[in-house]
């Protein structure tokens, strides 16, 4: 195919535009294999063409990029209801991806809905179940041993249903997507809150449960909730210091953690273009289509650029701003990198259908930020939330008033979010400058590469080396500390302490499990520096280091090529195929594991009002999935739902006496741990709720977080406002996801009152229920509360959830 392309190109010519073009590429893309481990399923633009086409003249008005790519994958593209932020899609995306700690409730799903095999192209990935520990190899073979069972479950599981899997050394789920199934305009569901990290290669990437990717695995249309669309001007360029992780930690900085909830972003604008199309003496600037001044004006500024993995890294961080996903314009950058992992047969397609993956001219936008990148200066964010915005200048004087220390333990850079080899070789361009004075970090220095082709293309090219000299330790393949796998031993628990790291979440405990933690998250450029410095007030923009000579020097701003010179160095074969007859194949799981459990049915809806029901916990404050269902240690239990239901909210705070993980039994009167006496409500018959704040739910995609309280009795979550997914996931399981409609009568609930939902037996979509609250004075009152289910959801409600429907209509 890849010796066709000057021909189609030619026949482009010959034929002209219009429906002769659009025939000549469609025939073309049924021929292009959508990754090189799947021959047999094709790239379809032509499709998607044609639905963009319908939706445009049914809306009749020009479109957004993730508008064409949505709506080009809608089951029914010419009766659907479109209208964003209010109508449910039902849309066919082309593939699903799981890590491995979703990926066993989602498989153990899949297996329960009694389905034979993925109706759609589906991988699996080992990232999460790998502890680091002492470095790469070591930490790589215990995490071998001690998950055996659950890597074997996995394995089979894949082999038996059609599913690719991605041994335990693989990488990172989100970069091998990158270097192996993203490409522009696919959609991609992925169990993963990150994976819009595919939006950097123009991909429509979307985090979800592991339901959902089981509706998805098999053949039924998935919903989403038709998204609003919010635009982030770009304009002006990089330079010096400012990377592109400064664009997502300041658009952090404006929308918050919950400034993105139901809406997908989309960048665009001259900053885009200009900023994408300079930097490296190799790229020929023939190829940018500007003004040549603005290329002088660049390399005066320095050689800093918006390349492709820039674009993933904002497209990955999207996730912390609560967006649906995220996404960038197709542009050359994208080719290249298509064409660099083999990939040039989608690229020379997707040129043909350009028009499709980039916005129309004239779109309109729910909301605009505007940023103007020659004015954007290095940030750093936190400690304990991602959209706490600071200039790396300002830091030093904030931490000082704010009794942050100021010593930084650990500098980690890598994770999902920054871990390309362009990553890696800007971090080295410093560790040398560092290296050549005689200097090593002062701080721990750990480095996680994103995936086996770039650990080892950067162990050939020398930047491993570099990295280690200068103090780095070179982790697994895997997601390691970013979420909470990291055996730490330089502090104790409780120990107040500072680390600076390139990850994309920075939650109270959720690094190293130890609340006193200040976790902030940077640039890998800024993250090595201030290791190399050792102190958190270090601008490198400004301030001077003293070699062991007593030399000062600052650091020049750093450098680094975005794609290898000589290729990308594949490493080890870490890919298993599915067999084309699995029939054979056998998927054992052990009554008396304690890794692993297969799934019983939820209880269905009893067909009348929930009454009298206990308020299990009041939450104070944030409560993220994190709190709801904590990881670290707790990721062994990920395939066994009643060992981690001993997790269930044990992070959260109870607004009761301020504590977490101690809760009043309203039937003993005692204390406990909140999934201990929601067990005990379980066992004697009382149903329960959930009472919490704004944005509850956010960060993660697990769905364990919705799992662990319908397992324990939970009937109802009653908040001010949820994150997207965990609200889907609450409804999937056939649990009641509410809101206030006035967020004041959260402040009337008492942890000790009894609550009945009421209206169930008429729920409809846009109905609001009735909570009626009883004292334990004897007094009573009631208060609206709000939904937003559809018809389908509903069902799912009736039936006690999703896979019950499923089953039901089988």
């Amino acid at each position: 195919i890849v010796n066709n392309v000057l021909s189609v190109t030619a026949l482009q010519l010959a034929l002209g535009t219009g429906a002769r073009r659009f025939h000549v590429s469609s025939a073309f893309s049924a021929k292009v294999a959508m990754s090189r481990f799947e021959p047999a399923s094709s790239v379809n633009y032509g499709k998607m063409h044609e639905n963009i086409n319908i939706v445009r003249r049914r809306l009749g008005r020009p479109l957004t990029l993730s508008e064409k790519i949505v709506y080009g994958h809608l089951d029914d593209p010419a009766g659907q209801d479109i209208e964003r932020g209010r109508t449910y899609l039902r849309l066919r995306p082309d593939r699903v991806a799981m890590q491995d700690a979703t990926a066993q409730m989602a498989m153990l799903q899949f297996i329960s809905s009694g389905l034979p095999r993925v109706a759609v192209p589906s991988t699996i990935h080992c990232d999460h179940l790998i502890e680091a520990q002492i470095g790469g190899p070591e930490d790589l073979q215990r995490a071998k041993e001690v998950n055996e069972e659950v890597y074997n479950f996995l394995a089979t599981a894949a082999a038996k249903y059609g599913v690719g899997f991605w041994k335990p050394g693989s990488g990172i789920i989100h970069q091998i997507i990158l270097e192996n199934y993203a490409y522009p305009g696919v959609m991609l569901i992925g169990t993963d809150s990150h994976t819009p990290n595919g939006g950097g290669l123009g991909s429509i990437c979307i985090g979800v449960g592991g339901a959902d990717a089981v509706d998805v695995m098999a053949g039924i249309p998935w919903e989403l909730k038709c998204p609003n669309v919010i635009g982030v001007k770009l304009t002006g360029a990089l330079s010096g210091w400012t990377s592109p992780k400064d664009v997502i930690l300041k658009v952090a900085g404006i929308l918050t953690v919950k400034g993105g909830t139901g809406a997908i972003v989309e960048y665009h604008g001259p900053g885009v273009d200009s900023i994408s199309c300079t930097g490296k003496d190799e790229i020929p600037h023939e190829t940018c289509q500007r003004p040549q001044t603005t290329l002088t004006n660049l390399h005066i500024l320095g050689n800093v650029t918006l390349y492709f993995s820039g674009m993933a890294t904002i497209c990955n961080m999207g996730a912390e701003i609560g967006a649906t996903t995220s996404i960038f314009p197709y542009n050359h950058r994208m080719k290249t990198y298509m064409e660099k992992t083999g990939r040039g047969e989608i690229s020379a397609v997707a040129d043909q259908f350009k028009e499709d993956l980039v916005p129309d001219n004239g779109c309109e936008y729910d909301q605009v930020v505007e940023i103007n990148l020659s004015e954007l200066k290095p940030h750093i964010n936190g400690p304990f939330t991602p959209d706490l915005a600071h200039p790396v200048s300002e830091i030093g004087a904030t931490a000082k008033k704010n009794g942050w220390p100021l010593e930084v333990k650990v500098g980690l850079i890598g994770s999902c979010t920054n871990s390309s080899y362009e990553d890696m070789g800007r971090a080295a361009s410093l560790a040398k400058q560092a290296l050549d004075r005689g200097m090593k970090c002062k701080a721990q220095f750990t480095v996680t590469p994103g995936s086996e082709q770039i650990r080892a293309t950067i162990e050939r090219d020398g930047y491993a080396k570099i990295l280690s000299d200068v103090g780095g330790i070179v982790l697994a393949n895997a997601c390691g500390p970013c979420i909470g796998q990291w055996d730490r031993k330089d502090v104790k628990k409780g120990e107040k302490n500072t680390i600076v790291t390139s990850y994309n979440r920075n939650f109270t405990a959720r690094n190293d499990a130890n609340p006193a933690t200040h976790a902030f998250v940077t640039s890998p450029e800024i993250v090595t520096a201030m290791a190399i410095a050792g102190t958190l007030d270090f601008n490198p923009e400004t301030d001077f280091l003293t070699a062991p000579n007593g030399e000062k020097f600052k650091l020049e701003a750093p450098t680094g090529d975005e794609l290898p010179s000589k290729d990308f160095d594949p490493g080890q074969d870490t890919y298993q195929y599915p067999p084309a007859e699995s029939s054979s194949v056998m998927v054992n799981v052990s009554p008396s594991s304690n890794r692993l459990q297969l799934l019983e049915p939820f209880d269905k809806w009893q067909g009348k009002d929930l009454e009298d029901m206990r308020i299990l916990i009041k939450v104070k404050g944030k409560c993220t999935t994190d709190h709801i269902s904590a990881a670290g240690p707790w990721l062994k239990f990920r395939g066994h739902l009643d060992n981690i239901s001993n997790n269930m909210l044990i992070g959260a705070v109870n607004i009761d006496n301020d504590a977490v993980n101690k809760v009043k039994n309203l039937l003993t009167g005692e204390f406990g741990g909140v999934p201990d006496v929601a067990r005990h409500y379980k066992a004697n018959g009382v149903n329960w709720v959930v009472v919490g704040d704004e944005n509850y739910g956010e960060g993660s995609s697990r769905e364990h977080a919705a799992l662990e309280p319908r397992h324990l009795g939970g009937r109802a979550i009653i908040v001010k406002s949820f994150a997207r997914i965990h609200e889907t996931n609450l409804k999937k399981q056939g649990l009641l996801p509410l809101t206030f409609a006035d967020p004041k009568d959260y402040d009337k609930i008492r942890p000790d009152d009894k609550i009945s939902i009421s209206g169930l037996k008429s729920l409809s979509p846009g109905k609001p229920l009735t909570a009626v609250i009883k004292h334990s004075d004897g007094s009573q009152e009631s208060f609206p509360l709000n939904h937003t289910f559809n018809e389908t959801q509903i069902d799912w409600f009736k039936a006690g959830s999703a896979l019950n429907r499923m089953k039901q209509l089988q």
